[in-house]
């Protein structure tokens, strides 16, 4: 009798044990589930509020994603886009928990460009009561729209753009801003200003033709599509994928390689780079020595070079928020 009662015994508590770990199981499954359902919501569930044009999510720490949402007008660019541009990327610019921006299209392409029928009240018809103050008002606002994109290049946070389809006119001018550019195979590239008949009035040209300007000027003066391969080749991506899926893995992978690095070395490192572009070597050099005097005593130094004596990964060290 005591056997068979020792014999129950344990299998209850064997039995209830397999219970608790199903139970525990089942939990963690199931909120691993539930974080991929609210982590997908929010990188397609489209722009919310204050936004309307820009759809914006974190699909992994110190990572902002931006994506460019009005896929049913082929993500072109309206007034609202202009105004939002300039509010999300200043925010971003002083945001501790924002080390690196993936900005992306949604739809079938990247984006077609300026929505033309959304903003010829601003360009075509322009206020002022004589030639003098209709040109003043008409300067303002080229100013305005030359604002958001020059945002993103000021802002300190390295900016990786994918792009996939066509990029049409505005949207050159737009990707030229950003620090990193990746494409997809069938990605392709057109600046229409003298198809147009108007002179490029949103920077691109001006970033775009140190060091390439003979290829600047004939992409300008032809409007002809640069394909994904030239692109490439010319520099204006640094790399290809097969298809967007690809490319947005990609992308994200390289964003998590620098969101896990110093914020104060990669932010430091983009402030550097643009003030060396726009002046001379020892320009470039005074000001890196002067940065630095004060960026290099940081406890970031020591947490990197200890990682690197015990071969661990940039990643694993934990930096404070910048």
């Amino acid at each position: 009798m005591r056997h068979w009662v020792t014999i129950y015994i344990w299998e209850f508590v064997r039995g209830t044990g397999l219970i608790i770990v199903y139970k525990w199981v089942f939990i963690a499954v199931f909120l691993k589930y539930l974080k991929a359902v609210v982590r997908a919501a929010a990188s397609s569930g489209g722009p919310r509020p204050p936004y309307t044009t820009l759809a914006v999510s974190q699909p992994q720490q110190f990572v902002t994603h931006v994506e460019l949402h009005r896929p049913e007008k082929l993500n072109a660019m309206s007034r609202a886009f202009w105004r939002e541009m300039v509010e999300l990327f200043s925010e971003l610019a002083g945001n501790p928990d924002c080390r690196v921006v993936v900005f992306s299209g949604a739809g079938k392409m990247f984006t077609a460009g300026i929505d033309l029928m959304d903003m010829a009240s601003d360009v075509l018809q322009p206020v002022g009561e004589d030639t003098a103050r209709i040109s003043w008002n008409l300067r303002k606002k080229i100013a305005e729209y030359q604002e958001t994109f020059s945002v993103i290049e000021r802002c300190p946070k390295p900016v990786v753009v994918a792009v996939h389809g066509a990029c049409i006119g505005g949207g050159v001018d737009l990707i030229t801003a950003c620090d990193i550019r990746l494409c997809t195979q069938d990605a392709w590239f057109q600046v229409k200003v003298s198809r147009c008949r108007r002179g490029g009035f949103m920077g691109g040209a001006s970033r775009n033709a140190r060091g390439r300007r003979c290829l600047v000027n004939e992409l300008a003066l032809t409007a002809r599509k640069m394909f994904a391969d030239e692109a490439a080749s010319s520099g204006l991506v640094s790399r290809v994928f097969a298809d967007k899926e690809a490319m947005m893995a990609g992308a994200m992978e390289l964003a998590g390689e620098i969101a896990g690095r110093s914020p104060v070395g990669v932010q430091g490192t983009k402030v550097n780079l643009l003030y060396s572009r726009d002046h001379s070597v020892a320009e470039g050099l005074d000001y890196m020595a002067s940065w630095n005097m004060s960026m290099l005593q940081t406890e970031d130094l020591m947490k990197s070079a200890q990682a690197a004596l015990e071969k661990k990964s940039p990643k694993t060290v934990a930096f404070s928020k910048l």
